[in-house]
C-alpha cells in the first residue's frame, strides 16, 4: 500500500502593532480583562472601522519574507457567524481577495531540502477570549478583540511531524527577524491548526481530513501528526471512512481526540466590508517595506557558508533563531575559528536550551563566557570534557570562567615528566589490562586511559596520556 500524507498548517500570527486592527485601543498582553477595549472594538452600532497601516505594512513585510506575490489591489470582507467571543456578529477579515499569494518557505532537513508552498496570507481583526470557569460560568475577556492577526495557510506540501516543525520554526524566527510579532505561543500571539489525511492513490483510498487544535508548543504540533498519521493508518487499512472532523491534542495522555464533527461546510456568508474602502498599493509603497527587511535566515546561511566556511546544514541551524545567529557571530569574532565555535553551540549549547526547555533570548550565557571556554580548549589549557562540564555549570549557574578554572586549578597537565609518571603508575596497579592490551583487546587501552584522568583528577591531557601508554605498552 503507498500511503502518503497530506498536512496543511493554518497559522494565526499576532501583529505587534501598538493599536488595534479598526481603532486606537492599546495592543498589548496581560492588562486587566476589558480595560483595552471601546466602542468600535465592542461592536457598538453606529461606530466606524479605520484600517491600521502599520498591520498592513507588516503583512506585506511578512509577505515579501516569505515569497509572495502582493496583491495590489484588495479588500477587507465581513466573515458573519456567531459565537460569544465575536462582539459585532461578524469578523472583519479577507476573503477572495487576500493580501499575500503563492509564497513559500524552504526548510532542510539535514537529508533534503523542500520548499513548502504558502497558498495565502491575510490580515483580520482577532476575536474575544472565552474563559470557563469550574462552575459552569462563561466569562468574557475582549480586551484580546480587534487585534490585528495575519492569517498564513499553506498548501498540503507538509508529509511530516519533523516538516512540520521545521516549517514553524523557520516561519516564527522569521517573523520575530523581521519585527512584526513577539510569535510568543505562550501568550497566544502565535496559534496553529493542523489538517491532516491520509491518501492511497493506488487504491483509490483516502480518510477524512482531520482538523487539529490545542497544541501549545512546535513538539505538541509534532507529537500530534505522528499521533494521527498512525491512528489514520489504521482507520485506511480497515477501509473505514470518517467524516471530516475537529480533533484536539490531549497533551496529558499524547493523544488527539474528537471534539465535533463537520458534517457540513461552514457558511460565513462573506460580504465586501461596506465601511472600508479597498486597499490599493503600488509598487513603490511595496518597495519601501521591502527596503526595510534585515537579512533573512536563507540569505544568513548562504553568507555564514561563504563567510566562515563551515557545512550549509549547520549555517541552518545556526541561522534559524536570530540570537543564535548572532551569539554564533559574537563567539566567532572572539575566538577566530568558526568551525570550533559551530560545532560547540550546535553540539552543547542548542542541548542545553532544549534539556531546559528554554529559548535562546531567554539564556544568560555569555559570548565572552563561551569564548574562553572554547579557547581554552583550543589551546589545550583545559580537556574538552573539562569544557563540557564548565558549560553546563555556567549555563545553568552563571559565573565568571577564568576565575572558576583559577580557583578549581582546572588547568590540564601536559608536562610529560609529570604524565609519565602518572602513566606508570597505573600501569602498575592494572597488569591484567597490560596483558589484555597485548592480546589484542584493544578496548584495555581506554580504560587505562580512563584511570590516568581519573588519577590526575581529570586535568591530564589525554591525548598525551593516550601516546605514553602506548609507547610503553609496545615497549
Amino acid at each position: 500500500m503507498s500511503v502518503k500524507t497530506l498536512i496543511g498548517l493554518e497559522i494565526h500570527v499576532e501583529m505587534a502593532t501598538d493599536t488595534k486592527m479598526f481603532c486606537g485601543c492599546k495592543n498589548v498582553f496581560g492588562a486587566a480583562p476589558n480595560t483595552n477595549v471601546c466602542e468600535i472594538c465592542l461592536g457598538h452600532p453606529g461606530t466606524l472601522p479605520l484600517l491600521n497601516e502599520q498591520a498592513l505594512k507588516y503583512a506585506v513585510k511578512a509577505g515579501l519574507a516569505f515569497n509572495c506575490e502582493i496583491n495590489k489591489n484588495t479588500k477587507m470582507d465581513r466573515k458573519k457567524y456567531f459565537y460569544p467571543d465575536l462582539v459585532k456578529g461578524f469578523q472583519i477579515s479577507q476573503d477572495d481577495k487576500p493580501l499575500c499569494t503563492e509564497g513559500y518557505i524552504e526548510i532542510n532537513t539535514g537529508d533534503y531540502k523542500k520548499k513548502i508552498r504558502i497558498q495565502r496570507i491575510h490580515i483580520e481583526e482577532d476575536t474575544g477570549k472565552s474563559i470557563h470557569t469550574d462552575s459552569g460560568h462563561t466569562l468574557m475577556d475582549y480586551d484580546r478583540s480587534g487585534v490585528p492577526l495575519m492569517e498564513i495557510v499553506t498548501h498540503p506540501d507538509i508529509e511530516t511531524g519533523e516538516e512540520a516543525q521545521l516549517f514553524l520554526s523557520t516561519l516564527r524566527e522569521t517573523l520575530k527577524y523581521i519585527g512584526v510579532s513577539d510569535v510568543k505561543m505562550e501568550e497566544g500571539s502565535l496559534r496553529c491548526d493542523v489538517n491532516i489525511n491520509l491518501v492511497d492513490d493506488e487504491a483509490g483510498k483516502k480518510t477524512g481530513i482531520a482538523e487539529i487544535k490545542n497544541m501549545n508548543s512546535f513538539k505538541a504540533v509534532a507529537k500530534a501528526i505522528e499521533f494521527e498519521q498512525k491512528r489514520q493508518a489504521e482507520l485506511l487499512s480497515q477501509d473505514i471512512v470518517e467524516k471530516k472532523q475537529t480533533r484536539r491534542w490531549n497533551y496529558l495522555n499524547g493523544e488527539t481526540q474528537l471534539m465535533r464533527l463537520k458534517e457540513v461546510g461552514a457558511d460565513y456568508r462573506y460580504s465586501a466590508e461596506a465601511d472600508l474602502p479597498p486597499v490599493v498599493i503600488d509598487d513603490e509603497y511595496i518597495a519601501s517595506i521591502g527596503d526595510t527587511l534585515p537579512e533573512l535566515p536563507q540569505q544568513k546561511v548562504k553568507r555564514f557558508v561563504n563567510e566562515y566556511s563551515i557545512s550549509e546544514y549547520d549555517a541552518d541551524i545556526l541561522s534559524r533563531s536570530m540570537t543564535i545567529s548572532k551569539f554564533f557571530e559574537e563567539v566567532s569574532k572572539i575566538v577566530g575559528d568558526p568551525k570550533a565555535v559551530s560545532n560547540w553551540i550546535i553540539s552543547d549549547v542548542l542541548r542545553l536550551l532544549n534539556e531546559n526547555e528554554m529559548e535562546a533570548s531567554d539564556m544568560s550565557l555569555s559570548a565572552e563566557n563561551l569564548a574562553t571556554i572554547i579557547r581554552y580548549v583550543i589551546d589545550k589549557k583545559i580537556n574538552t570534557n573539562t569544557g563540557k562540564k564548565l558549560l553546563r555549570e555556567v549555563f545553568n549557574e552563571g559565573g565568571d570562567v577564568e576565575k572558576i578554572i583559577e580557583d578549581r586549578g582546572l588547568i590540564q597537565i601536559s608536562d610529560s615528566s609529570a604524565l609519565e609518571s602518572i602513566v606508570d603508575e597505573v600501569l602498575k596497579a592494572n597488569e591484567q589490562s597490560i596483558i589484555d592490551y597485548r592480546a589484542g583487546k584493544d578496548r584495555a587501552l581506554g580504560y587505562l586511559v580512563g584511570q590516568c584522568m581519573k588519577a590526575s583528577r581529570g586535568k591530564g591531557n589525554p591525548q598525551m596520556f593516550n601516546q605514553l601508554l602506548l609507547e610503553k605498552l609496545k615497549g
